[in-house]
């Protein structure tokens, strides 16, 4: 009996000290809300939906880490996007399309391999208008989100972060193309770097891809894109300023036009501002605006000037019932000259004014985290 009692507790403090060692988190986000849109398709026809992540997309996802000793650490994460309002997976046929990564942390930094986002995204939440209005909501403005502030995901790649060094990291990313004789096909490549210090921030990343061979055979391993964004971020007293420039550059999208594998909205070279304020009026409200101006090169056109530009403005307020659960509502206007309005809701082109008039898009609803 005695040796029984004691073989229970041996096996009770070997479990004790690997749930000690281990720890998995599930999180989430379901936002769900009503949508107005006032032109829709080729006839711009009104609409009222009920969407999922206008603000933010809809998610669950698995964190973990094990300590391995010696300050060093395995880590995971596992996280798939859905459709709050019928749910549905975001990407089909792809559980977990947001993230799906495994690495190592310590004192030297991070590095994880697997599906994941370069830093662009990181100084997309920090600098521009993807922390205040979503990113679904301003991918149209940044012309289909091109400078992938909006976050992008790309297989098969490797991540490694700094560790904070005085407030400053660093970032490396490296995407494989895994094809066989051409190394360059589908590759690709970021570097970034973030500085942090008390109410100030400032970052920038540059992030590059490779055409993949299934895209244009002809071109494969050519440069496809090359995007560069600069970004800065002020909290003077209850106000947040931010603000951000971004470049994109696309050879090929003539190219591509051709075959007709891009939208006419594509860009093969657009300058993209972003500018706006977050203002804690309380502790609870937020009063919310900002501005994005886009000017840019078109690679195709029916007609007219090869010069195109949008303007959306955004205003918003966010009101949160605690610290986890918020209502929303927000306004946006698209304005575009010489070029198709891309629409506003997550540049859904079949959702954009059949031309380049403007399009207002109002947006309430609810955002609850776990």
């Amino acid at each position: 009996m005695k040796k029984t009692v004691f073989a229970l507790a041996a096996l009770g403090l070997i479990g004790a000290n690997a749930q000690a060692q281990t720890n998995v988190t599930i999180y989430g986000v379901i936002d769900a809300g009503l949508t107005y849109t006032s032109k829709v398709g080729p006839k711009n026809d009104s609409r009222i939906s009920l969407d999922s992540g206008d603000m933010a997309t809809s998610r669950i996802g698995f964190r973990g880490t094990e300590d391995l000793g010696g300050g060093l650490k395995a880590i995971f994460q596992l996280e798939n996007g859905f459709n709050a309002d019928d749910g549905s997976l975001a990407t089909a046929s792809t559980l977990f399309d947001r993230k799906a990564v495994v690495g190592l942390s310590g004192s030297f930094g991070t590095v994880t391999l697997g599906r994941q986002t370069d830093y662009l995204d990181d100084i997309g939440s920090k600098y521009t208008s993807v922390q205040t209005f979503g990113s679904n909501g301003i991918k149209a403005g940044h012309f289909n989100n091109l400078d992938r502030v909006g976050g992008v995901r790309a297989n098969n790649s490797i991540r490694y972060d700094s560790a904070n060094l005085s407030g400053f990291t660093g970032s490396l990313f490296y995407g494989f193309g895994e094809v066989a004789g051409q190394t360059s096909a589908g590759q690709s490549f970021g570097l970034a770097g973030n500085y942090a210090n008390g109410p100030f921030g400032i970052g920038l990343g540059y992030f590059q891809t490779k055409l993949a061979a299934d895209a244009l055979p002809s071109k494969a391993g050519d440069t496809d894109l090359k995007t560069f964004t600069l970004g800065a971020s002020y909290q003077a007293g209850p106000a947040k300023i931010y603000g951000a420039w971004s470049q994109t550059k696309r050879p090929l999208a003539a190219a591509l036009a051709a075959t007709g594998l891009v939208n006419i909205t594509t860009a093969t070279k657009a300058n993209i501002f972003d500018l706006g304020v977050d203002y804690s009026l309380t502790g609870n409200l937020h009063l919310l605006a900002s501005v994005i101006y886009d000017r840019a090169d078109l690679s195709r056109r029916t007609a007219g000037s090869t010069k195109g530009k949008t303007t959306q403005l955004n205003l918003g307020v966010d009101y949160y019932l605690s610290k986890r659960t918020d209502l929303y509502a927000l306004y946006t206007n698209q304005r575009a000259n010489d070029v198709n309005n891309p629409g506003v809701i997550n540049a859904a082109y079949s959702n954009a004014p059949a031309d380049d008039t403007s399009q207002n898009v109002l947006r309430v609803g609810l955002r609850h985290k776990f």
